[in-house]
């Protein structure tokens, strides 16, 4: 079998395993609210610093002005709870404006 296809098959079996791990020990293994609460906590920062990346970075360097402005005014329409389309075109309009007048 070929290589690639054995790291595919055996990635899948892992996936499909964590996915089924939860409905199978529902209920018979309680987590404690503490690590409920640093596991919360972890999945917020990982998401937050995922964001700076993208917003911030690129090929490894700053990317501009352009980019985080339109990340934060994305981030500002759906604080107001806008509907999703608005959000992605709010920033997505923002950030080509400031890309079109040279912000960069």
């Amino acid at each position: 079998m070929n290589t690639t296809l054995t790291v595919i098959l055996a990635l899948a079996v892992g996936t499909y395993a964590f996915r089924l791990v939860g409905p199978v020990l529902h209920g018979r293994v309680t987590v404690p609210p503490r690590v409920q609460e640093l596991a919360s906590a972890g999945a917020v920062v990982l998401l937050v610093a995922l964001l700076a990346t993208g917003a911030l970075t690129e090929s490894g360097t700053f990317a501009g002005w352009a980019r985080p402005t339109g990340v934060l005014v994305g981030a500002a329409l759906a604080w107001r709870r806008a509907p999703f389309a608005v959000v992605v075109l709010g920033a997505a309009v923002t950030t080509a404006v400031l890309r079109g007048v040279g912000v960069g």
